[in-house]
C-alpha cells in the first residue's frame, strides 16, 4: 500500500509537521489520538504538543519539528531560530525512541482493541489552579509545578483557573509561567475559554479530562468547594473528598476533632463577629496561666492558609483588636486565638496514600523541622512566627531540617501521629500535616486531662495544629524535599500520587490500564540506545549561590535551571553550589572580592538541591556528611523506602524509586573548574552579582578553557559597573539611547558626613528633589530605595551603619514595603534622580461585562520595562517587552521580581499604552543597547521606555538575570513566535556557548 501523508499542525507552537504511514491502519489510528477532545483554539496538549504520538513503522518518517526562517519569521532572527531548533530536536530525542518502541506496543494490543478496549492511550489530565483566596498566586505557581513535572507522552495535559470571583477559563498552559494572577486576569475574555457556570466548567471536565488535579490553595480549593461539584459530575478527581476537606480545613473544627479523637491540642478561643466578649476572653487568658495585660497569643484565620493573617497579640486588648482586624480585612469571619508555644520546635509532614483497592495506607515521608532563625529585632512589630513571607520568599530568617534534629522517638511519633490523623479524618491520596514538638516539660499549657492523650514521649510532646489538604508544589516544597529523600524525583511523586487516585475511581480502570501500558513502553524506550548521530551526552554544570545578597534568588534560578535541564537525555546536569570556604558567617562582613582559593563549589545531589536558601544548601551538604548525622539519616530514610516498597510494590505501575542518596563533594573554585575542563562540561552560570557578573568567573573559566554561558569577561564587567555602563552609552542619545545622571558616594564617605549638607548637594548636583539610591554593585531590588528628604538618606545611612539586614516596611517618608538590604553593606552606592512613571494599576474588580481592566492615563509618557535579549554577540534579538507594575510603594520589591505569586509583569505591552510602533523603536533600541556593549547568549536589559516615540531611559543591564521559575525571561519568550517553552529556552542559551566554544 502506498505511503499516506498525514500533515498537522500543532496550535501552541504554530509548527506544521508532515508524518508518513504505510497502512490506512495506522492512519486512523494515529487520527484516533489527535481526536481526542479538546478546547476549540486552545493547545491544551501542552507537554509535546509538536510530537504526535504514534507508533511510525521502521521505514516510516518523522520531520522534526523546524523553526520558521528569518525571512518568515522577522521578529526571530535565523540564528535564534537555529539554536531554538536544536533545542527541541534534543527534547524530541525521547519521542523518537518512544515511537519506535510504540509500535511493537500497538501490534501487541491490535486484537484487544478490535474488542473494544482502549489501546495504551495518554491519561488525560485537568489542572485546575487560582481560586478566590489570597493564595491563587501560590496556586499558580504549584499548578507550573505540576505542569512541568507530570507532561510527557503518556500523559496530556489541560489547564483551567478559577478567578477571584469563581469564574472558570480553560487557559493556555503558558499562562502557568506568569508571575502573579494579575498579570494576565484583565485580559481572559480574549486570551482563554471562558464557561458560563462552574456546572458548565465540570460538565464540560466529564468529557475533556479523565481526571482533575485541583491546586486551588485556601478557599474553595481545601474547603471542599471545587470538590463538591466535581462529585456532583461524577468527575475523578485528586485529594479528599468534600465532606472530609470542609472538616479538616476549619481550624477550630479540626481542633475539636482532633481532641475527641485523643490527640493533643493547644488551647484556643474563638473569636465570631466584630464584637466579642471581652469578659470570657479574660476568663480564657487567666484559665491557661495568661497575663491577661502581657499574654502572648497567636491570632489567625479559622479558614485561611499558609499562614495568611496570622500574627502574635500580647494581652486581652491586643487579641481583640487584632482578631477584629482580621475579620474588617475580609479575611475570615472567624478568628482563633491559641496560646503561643513557647521553647518548641514547628515542623511539617507530608504523607503520601499507597493503599491498595479501598484500603487506605497512609506514610508519612520523612518530616521537616521549621527552624525560625532569632535574630536581632529592627522592629517591635516582627514576630518570630512562620508567616506568609517567611514560608515563600527566601530568608535566612528560617531554615529547615529533613529529617527534624529531634530524638528519633519524636520523628517516630510524629509519623504515627500524622499516619493515624490521616486515617481518622478519612484524607485522601496526600495531605501535609503541620504541628510542634515541645520538649521536655514544656507542655504545661495544654489540654487538660492530657495523660491519656496521644502525643507524649519520652522527649517531649507532639502537637498537630494544621492539616493541609492541598500542599504547596513549588519546585522546593515540603513536598519534593521530602519525597527526595526518600527516593522520588518530582515526576515520581506526582505520578505515583496521580496513579493512586485513579484507583480508586472504577471508572478509570480500562484508561489507566491503557495509561500504564504506554507509560511502561516509553520506560523501556528511555533506556533504548541513543540514535548513533547523537550518542553520548553533554556534561552541564549549573552553578549558582555566591556570596551577594542576590545569593537566594542564585539559588532558584539555579535550581529551575537544573530541573529544566533535566529533561533532556543527552545531557548530564549536575547542580553545583558556590560558597565560600569557611561558610556564609565568616563572610558577612568582608569584602567579597576574595581569591578564588577561598571559595567553594560542592556538587550536590539532587535532595540537597531543594532548599530555600544557599545558607541551607551550605549546612545540609556540611551536615551530610558528618558521621553521626548521616546515620541517623540513612536510618530513618531506608525506614521509610522500606515501608513504601512493601505496599507499592502490590501496584503494578510502581517501578521503583528513581533518586538515589549520593554525597555533595567539595572541591576549591581552582579545583572545580579543573574538574569541569576534565569532564568536557558546560557551565551554566546562575551566580548573580559578585564574580558571577563582574567578569571573574567568566575570566577564570575561559582562561581554563571552559565554555560557559553568557556575555564574556569585558561586557560582564561594563555591565556590573552602573557608572561605566552609562558612559558606554553615552554616544547613543542621536539614536534615542539615554542615560540617567549619577553620583557616587562610598559607605564611608556617608556614613562620616554631614547629612543635610550631603542631601542638599545631590539634589542639586542631580537636579531632583527626588533621589533614588541603589548599591554601586549589587542588584534584585537589594538596598534600592526613593529618598526625598534628609530624614529619609539619614535612615538609609543608619541601616548601613547598623548592617540591618532590612529596613521595616514606611520607615521612610512615604509609604513603601520592606526593603531588604545588602549583606555584606555595599561599599559604595550611587544616587540618581528619581523618575517619574506613569501608575498603571491592574483592576481587581471586575466591570460592566465582567471583565478586569487596566488603568492607566499618560501624563508622563513613560513607563518601566524589563527586556530580555538572546542571541550571539552583534546579532542580538530583543524579546518582547514586559511592562512592570509595582504593587506598593515607589520601587519594585525583591518579592515582585522574584517571589513567584507577587508582582505584575504585562508581557507583551498592551497596545493601549504603547502603540506597535513605539513598541518596534523600543526593541529596536534595545538590540543596539545590547550590541554597544557586548552582550552575548542572553541578557536582560531595564529601561524606561517613553511611549510614545520608543525612545529608552537605561536603568541597568543584568548579564546574569534571574531565571526563577516565573521570571518575566520566560514570559517573554513564550510571547515569541513560535512560542519558546522553558525547557528550550535554557537550552538554547547553553547551544550559543557551544557555539562559541567552537
Amino acid at each position: 500500500m502506498g505511503t499516506r501523508q498525514l500533515q498537522h499542525s500543532c496550535l501552541n507552537s504554530g509548527i506544521v509537521q508532515v508524518l508518513n504511514f504505510n497502512s490506512l491502519q495506522q492512519l486512523t489510528s494515529s487520527m484516533a489520538s489527535l481526536l481526542r477532545p479538546r478546547l476549540p483554539g486552545l493547545g491544551v496538549h501542552y507537554a509535546y504538543s509538536h510530537c504526535l504520538r504514534i507508533n511510525p513503522p521502521s521505514d516510516a518518517t518523522i520531520s522534526l519539528p523546524s523553526t520558521a526562517s528569518s525571512s518568515s519569521n522577522p521578529r526571530c532572527p535565523s540564528l535564534v531560530s537555529e539554536r531554538l531548533a536544536s533545542a527541541r530536536r534534543g527534547a524530541h530525542l525521547r519521542c523518537i525512541r518512544a515511537a519506535a518502541d510504540l509500535s511493537a506496543a500497538v501490534e501487541e494490543k491490535g486484537a484487544q482493541g478490535e474488542e473494544g478496549e482502549e489501546v495504551g492511550r495518554p491519561l488525560r489530565v485537568g489542572i485546575v489552579c487560582g481560586g478566590p483566596s489570597a493564595e491563587r498566586g501560590i496556586s499558580l505557581n504549584s499548578a507550573r509545578s505540576v505542569l512541568d513535572h507530570i507532561q510527557g507522552e503518556d500523559l496530556h495535559v489541560s489547564c483551567y483557573y478559577i478567578d477571584c470571583n469563581l469564574n472558570a477559563y480553560a487557559i493556555l498552559p503558558a499562562q502557568l509561567y506568569s508571575n502573579t494572577p494579575a498579570d494576565f486576569d484583565f485580559k481572559l475574555e480574549s486570551l482563554a475559554q471562558g464557561f458560563h457556570s462552574l456546572q458548565t466548567f465540570v460538565q464540560h471536565l466529564a468529557v475533556s479530562v479523565d481526571i482533575v488535579f485541583p491546586v486551588i490553595h485556601g478557599r474553595f480549593g481545601e474547603d471542599g468547594g471545587i470538590q463538591k461539584l466535581l462529585e456532583e459530575a461524577n468527575v475523578p478527581f485528586v485529594g479528599t473528598a468534600s465532606h472530609e476537606c470542609r472538616q479538616a480545613f476549619d481550624k477550630y473544627n479540626a481542633s475539636l476533632e482532633l481532641s475527641k479523637q485523643g490527640f493533643q491540642t493547644v488551647p484556643s478561643f474563638l473569636v465570631q463577629g466584630t464584637e466579642p466578649d471581652r469578659s470570657e476572653m479574660i476568663q480564657w487568658f487567666e484559665s491557661n496561666l495568661l497575663d491577661k495585660e502581657r499574654g502572648k497569643v497567636v491570632v489567625k484565620p479559622t479558614v485561611a492558609g499558609s499562614s495568611i493573617g496570622v500574627v502574635v497579640a500580647y494581652g486581652v486588648d491586643d487579641a481583640i483588636e487584632k482578631a477584629i482586624d482580621i475579620i474588617k480585612e475580609g479575611i475570615d469571619d472567624k478568628v482563633l486565638v491559641e496560646v503561643f508555644l513557647e521553647g518548641g520546635s514547628e515542623f511539617t509532614a507530608i504523607v503520601i496514600d499507597v493503599g491498595v483497592d479501598d484500603v487506605v495506607e497512609p506514610i508519612v515521608l520523612l518530616p521537616t523541622e521549621v527552624d525560625l532563625q532569632i535574630m536581632a529585632k529592627i522592629d517591635d512589630s516582627e514576630d518570630i512566627i512562620f508567616n506568609y513571607r517567611r514560608k515563600y520568599l527566601p530568608t535566612q530568617q528560617v531554615a529547615y531540617h529533613t529529617p527534624p534534629r529531634f530524638p528519633t522517638d519524636a520523628i517516630e511519633c510524629i509519623r504515627q501521629g500524622a499516619s493515624l490523623l490521616f486515617r481518622r479524618f478519612g484524607l485522601r491520596d496526600f495531605a501535609r500535616i503541620d504541628g510542634w514538638f515541645l520538649p521536655g516539660n514544656a507542655n504545661c499549657l495544654l489540654t487538660k486531662a492530657s495523660d491519656s492523650k496521644f502525643g507524649l514521649t519520652e522527649s517531649g510532646t507532639i502537637i498537630f495544629t494544621d492539616i493541609n489538604l492541598i500542599s504547596g508544589m513549588e519546585q522546593t516544597s515540603f513536598l519534593f524535599q521530602q519525597a527526595s529523600k526518600v527516593g522520588f524525583s518530582h515526576s515520581n511523586i506526582l505520578r505515583t500520587i496521580i496513579q493512586h487516585a485513579c484507583l480508586r475511581f472504577p471508572s478509570l480502570k480500562s484508561c489507566s490500564n491503557a495509561w500504564n501500558t504506554l507509560a511502561r513502553k516509553l520506560q523501556h524506550a528511555v533506556h533504548r540506545n541513543i540514535p548513533s548521530k547523537i550518542q553520548g551526552y553533554q556534561k552541564v554544570f549549573v552553578l549558582f549561590g555566591g556570596e551577594t545578597s542576590e545569593r537566594q534568588v542564585s539559588l532558584m534560578s539555579g535550581t529551575n535551571v537544573w530541573l529544566n535541564l533535566q529533561g533532556y537525555d543527552d545531557l548530564d546536569v549536575t547542580p553545583c553550589l558556590l560558597a565560600p570556604a569557611n561558610g556564609y558567617a565568616s563572610s558577612e562582613h568582608k569584602d567579597v572580592d576574595q581569591h578564588e582559593n577561598r571559595r567553594t563549589v560542592w556538587t550536590l545531589p539532587y535532595s540537597l538541591v531543594l532548599r530555600h536558601t544557599t545558607e541551607e544548601v551550605l549546612a545540609a551538604c556540611i551536615e551530610a556528611i558528618e558521621p553521626d548525622r548521616a546515620l541517623i539519616t540513612s536510618h530513618l530514610r531506608d525506614n521509610v523506602m522500606c515501608e513504601l516498597s512493601t505496599v507499592l510494590s502490590k501496584n503494578y505501575w510502581f517501578t521503583g524509586f528513581d533518586i538515589t542518596e549520593e554525597l555533595p563533594i567539595s572541591y576549591t573554585l581552582e579545583n572545580w573548574i579543573k574538574h569541569a575542563k576534565e569532564s568536557q562540561a558546560i557551565v551554566f552560570i546562575a551566580v548573580h552579582g559578585g564574580i558571577g557578573e563582574d567578569g571573574t568567573l567568566q575570566s577564570l573559566l575561559e582562561s581554563a578553557g571552559v565554555p560557559y554561558t553568557g556575555p564574556g569577561p569585558f561586557a560582564s564587567k561594563i555591565c556590573m559597573d552602573k557608572v561605566q555602563t552609562s558612559i558606554s552609552l553615552g554616544h547613543l542619545t542621536s539614536l534615542g539611547v539615554h542615560t540617567i545622571p549619577k553620583d557616587v558616594r562610598g559607605k564611608e564617605e556617608l556614613l562620616n558626613s554631614c547629612l543635610p549638607d550631603t542631601w542638599q548637594d545631590l539634589t542639586a548636583k542631580l537636579q531632583s528633589e527626588s533621589l533614588c539610591v541603589k548599591p554601586a554593585r549589587d542588584g534584585c531590588s537589594t538596598g534600592v530605595a526613593r529618598l526625598r528628604s534628609t530624614k529619609d538618606l539619614e535612615v538609609y545611612v543608619n541601616a548601613l551603619r547598623d548592617s540591618l539586614p532590612r529596613i521595616p516596611a514606611n520607615s521612610l517618608s512615604k509609604a513603601h514595603g520592606v526593603i531588604e538590604m545588602p549583606n555584606p553593606p555595599p561599599q559604595s552606592l550611587i544616587f540618581e534622580p528619581f523618575i517619574e512613571t506613569d501608575e498603571i494599576i491592574v483592576s481587581s474588580e471586575s466591570v460592566d461585562n465582567g471583565a478586569r481592566h487596566l488603568m492607566w492615563e499618560g501624563h508622563t509618557g513613560w513607563v518601566e520595562v524589563t527586556v530580555g535579549v538572546m542571541g550571539t554577540r552583534g546579532k542580538m534579538h530583543s524579546l518582547n517587552p514586559s511592562i512592570t507594575v509595582k504593587e506598593t510603594g515607589d520601587i519594585l520589591s525583591l518579592e515582585e521580581k522574584f517571589q513567584g505569586g507577587t508582582g505584575i509583569n504585562l508581557t507583551p505591552p498592551p497596545a493601549t499604552i504603547i502603540s506597535d510602533e513605539a513598541l518596534r523603536g523600543c526593541k529596536q533600541r534595545i538590540e543596539i543597547i545590547a550590541n554597544t556593549l557586548g552582550l552575548e547568549g542572553f541578557s536582560r536589559i531595564d529601561a524606561f521606555v517613553n511611549v510614545h516615540n520608543g525612545e529608552v531611559l537605561v536603568i541597568e543591564v543584568n548579564t546574569i538575570p534571574g531565571m526563577t521559575p516565573s521570571t518575566v525571561l520566560v514570559h517573554q519568550a513564550l510571547a515569541e513566535e513560535p512560542p519558546i517553552r522553558p525547557q528550550e529556552f535554557f537550552r538554547t542559551v547553553l547551544d550559543y556557548s557551544l557555539q562559541r566554544s567552537k
